[in-house]
């Protein structure tokens, strides 16, 4: 099984394009007449809170990719927080959404092309145009997102001129009354659930986060700048239309947005605003077919299905298996009836965001050392715990077809886990929680092996280059004291933990770093300490040690006393690599985030995890 990274192509502009295109879809285009016909008028109010609850979702999201940007997206998070049942359904269930609503979307271009050529059947179109985008994503990721982005575009100023050329034309007496005959106020928020399907090409974006180059940077302000753009052009867009024609012949229209450019500038108007849909259309598609495919990926990565879909092809490394999958499910739905097929696409992107928002608790509340997000969900826990609770109640007022639908995926998730992931062992965040909060040394528990695989993909993230510093440290003894220590015993532990490394005297090298302290105090800052030696035989050596004392030791100048120790050895042909080392761990101490992420810390691999990850120059 190839489990090699996936190359790094996608800038902010891709990320912004990508979003954008993969919501600018049928979602306002075809849905419009139907989601009218629930509330009235005020379902352009509508549109904009579901980009308010899209928001609220990709937040939590965003913190999750920032610390773990890799293929397979909420798959792979899911996985890691809450285990790998919930994380196989979560994958099934996230490539089944996007690859529905790329479906979708074809579908839209399917039924557009058929208008113009009855003669041939909207299925072969959709089948055709499906081969097509297949075929760019087998090229390169790098080729789609660049036809993305011209798409996007495209699209985007098109909407834009839909709006500034139609809001001086409407008729406000269209918005009275603004809600339908026997339609609550609360109908309007429902209905956002309704047309949620519109916001759910978001999740695309994140599965191809370990294709972004700087991903604490470009995949919170690409997602963010598009979910933002896309939900104020939503607003805009339905309040035009609703003002530009009577509200019998919206509800009842397949293509209201180019209707209403009919009423405003006649037959080009209705042709640009098609050609507009046909564009909105082909980005959803193109995009979801890219983002659906990472999901097989990150399972097959996992062992959590056959290991042929963690395949790569050629130079450019293209995930050929999954795509071939992903495209073969999406040209199988050009036969089917799609609306069901929506309200299942929206059911599974909010419980997606349910199992996100649960995942950023889980994460956080277990103290994984190495779970580092550059963004961060604000009013935690008060905002994730909302969000469940919000996006629970639109899937259940959804109604029975889609939560039937939605047992289907939970059966099929289980038949893919008990064939596959059930074999496999893997930790995950809960059970550090579980621990901590129930066993009795819980507070030192840990689970290496997520710490070691959040420990690479954060170095990745960062582009943390290995030096000789990083490999002296991955090979330090390290130690832990619980209590408050005196001096000498420290020392002791010290020397014991580091003599059969040097060929030395435990006790001879207890008395040397006892002798060096009392001639001048090695504290370099409050609380921090580096006791160094330069050992009088052999040749050719050199040690870091690494000790955290939770009570404190008694150093001279150690204010409170000293919490961090790292102690440096090394013989007289070493001193070069002494002086580096000194300056390295000086950087390393005094660098922000080191102090908080020494304190939590519990065991002797997290120690050397805080310096392999601690901010400081780094040479080959």
């Amino acid at each position: 099984m190839d489990a090699k990274p996936l190359p790094k192509t996608l800038g902010l502009g891709d990320v912004f394009c990508i979003s954008a295109g993969a919501m600018v879809s049928a979602g306002i285009f075809l849905l419009p007449a139907a989601a009218f016909s629930r509330v009235g008028p005020a379902i352009a109010f509508s549109y904009v809170l579901g980009g308010l609850l899209a928001t609220c979702g990709i937040l939590a999201v965003l913190e999750l990719a920032t610390a773990m940007p890799a293929a397979g997206g909420i798959y792979y998070f899911t996985t890691r927080a809450l285990g790998p049942l919930a994380g196989t359904m979560s994958g099934l269930f996230n490539w089944a959404a996007l690859s529905l609503k790329s479906a979708f979307a074809i579908w839209g271009t399917a039924q557009l092309a058929h208008g113009w050529v009855p003669g041939v059947p909207a299925w072969a179109f959709g089948t055709s145009l499906t081969l097509a985008f297949l075929l760019v994503n087998l090229l390169s990721t790098a080729a789609a997102a660049k036809l993305e982005q011209l798409l996007v575009w495209v699209l985007l100023a098109i909407m834009a001129l839909y709006v500034a050329l139609g809001l001086p034309l409407i008729e406000s007496a269209r918005f009275t009354p603004w809600l339908l005959p026997g339609v609550a106020a609360a109908d309007v928020f429902w209905a956002a659930g309704f047309i949620f399907v519109s916001f759910g090409g978001l999740l695309g974006v994140v599965s191809v986060a370990e294709e972004v180059k700087d991903p604490r940077r470009n995949l919170p302000l690409g997602i963010l700048a598009g979910l933002a753009v896309v939900t104020v052009l939503y607003g805009l867009v339905m309040a035009v239309t609703v003002g530009a024609i009577p509200a019998e012949t919206l509800a009842a229209s397949a293509s209201p947005l180019a209707d209403a450019a009919r009423v405003f500038y006649g037959r080009p108007g209705h042709a640009i605003l098609t050609a507009g849909a046909l564009l909105a259309f082909v980005t959803t598609g193109n995009a979801g077919l890219m983002g659906a495919a990472r999901y097989p990926v990150a399972l097959a990565r996992d062992r959590y299905a056959p290991g042929v879909f963690a395949r790569v092809w050629g130079r450019r490394r293209i995930p050929g298996p999954a795509l071939l999958l992903t495209g073969a499910v999406v040209a199988a739905v050009q036969f089917m009836g799609i609306e069901a097929l929506v309200t299942v696409a929206s059911t599974v992107v909010m419980l997606s965001y349910v199992l996100t928002n649960l995942s950023v608790i889980i994460l956080r509340e277990s103290r994984v050392l190495n779970y580092r997000p550059s963004f961060r969900t604000p009013l935690y826990p008060v905002l994730p715990l909302a969000c469940m609770a919000v996006f629970a109640l639109l899937v259940i007022k959804l109604g029975d077809t889609a939560l039937g639908l939605t047992y289907v995926f939970v059966a099929l998730s289980l038949l893919l886990y008990f064939g596959y992931g059930l074999r496999v062992k893997r930790e995950f965040a809960l059970q550090q929680l579980l621990r901590r909060l129930f066993a009795p040394d819980g507070a030192a528990a840990a689970v290496p092996d997520l710490e070691r695989e959040l420990l690479d993909v954060v170095r990745s993230r960062d582009g943390l280059v290995e030096d000789a510093f990083d490999r002296a440290v991955a090979e330090a003894p390290a130690f832990v004291e619980d209590g408050a220590v005196p001096l000498e015993a420290f020392f002791r532990r010290a020397a014991q933990e580091a003599a059969p490394r040097l060929g030395a005297d435990p006790a001879a090298l207890a008395a040397r770093l006892l002798e060096r302290e009392r001639l001048s105090s090695t504290v370099i800052a409050p609380g921090v300490a580096v006791p160094h030696l330069m050992l009088r035989e052999g040749e050719g050596k050199a040690l870091l040690l690494l000790a955290k004392c939770e009570g404190g030791v008694p150093f001279g100048d150690g204010g409170d006393g000293v919490r961090t120790a790292v102690f440096l050895f090394c013989t007289p042909d070493r001193r070069d690599a002494h002086l580096r080392g000194l300056a390295r761990i000086a950087q390393a101490t005094m660098g922000s985030g080191f102090a908080r992420q020494w304190a939590r810390a519990r065991t002797p691999q997290q120690l050397r995890d805080v310096f392999l990850l601690a901010k400081r120059a780094r040479r080959r």
